[in-house]
């Protein structure tokens, strides 16, 4: 279930830096798997030692994800066609963008206040 979709979404994040990475090693080497899984398991394991090492690493992410995450899944994409076909646009579309853009302002601001709650939480106790 969760842990699945975990592993699958760390994949995704992880594996253009891996592969950027791979990139640099020289063509005669490209061949070679060991390569590929030092850079990969040095990924992991350098990701794991930060979320060790920060302190409310998890909270701190929770924070970024939730602002960012509608600013850039919701608000963003509808602003931008609104303003790319600012008189082209319908009435119905319009109001469309500005509903959806409404609902991103709103999570976002509820998924900030609830991530800040939790930090402030965190650190009285």
């Amino acid at each position: 279930g969760c842990f699945r979709l975990t592993r699958i979404t760390y994949a995704l994040t992880i594996s253009p830096v891996a592969m950027s990475l791979e990139e640099l090693i020289p063509s005669s080497h490209a061949k070679s798997f060991l390569y590929s899984i030092f850079i990969r398991t040095g990924l992991v394991v350098s990701t794991l030692i930060i979320g060790l090492s920060v302190p409310f690493f998890g909270l701190v992410m929770s924070l970024i994800g939730s602002s960012l995450t509608m600013l850039v899944t919701l608000i963003l994409p509808c602003a931008c066609f609104l303003r790319i076909l600012r008189g082209k646009v319908t009435r119905f579309q319009s109001v469309l963008c500005i509903t959806i853009i409404s609902i991103g302002v709103v999570c976002a601001v509820f998924g900030t206040y609830s991530a800040l709650a939790e930090i402030v939480k965190s650190l009285s106790g």
